[in-house]
């Protein structure tokens, strides 16, 4: 029974690198579409940008590490 916890908090800390992955490649094309648009904002959208990609990044560790500890359990 052990195997399949472990497998199904495999399964989620996946998903949650998966989730990351596509929220920060929204976020890259949203703001290359932005300064596109308005390239005398790009100092702004590019701060902007790295804030929340780094944001994103905390919570899917977050999600990993909780997904790992709870094959633990």
């Amino acid at each position: 029974m052990t195997g399949m916890f472990g497998s199904i908090a495999a399964i989620g800390a996946g998903l949650s690198v998966l989730g990351a992955g596509i929220g920060i490649g929204r976020i890259g094309g949203s703001a290359v579409e932005g300064i596109a648009r308005n390239p005398e904002a790009a100092g702004k959208i590019q701060t902007a940008m790295i804030i929340m990609a780094a944001l994103i990044e905390g919570v899917a560790l977050f999600g990993v590490v909780v997904g790992l500890l709870g094959a633990k359990a």
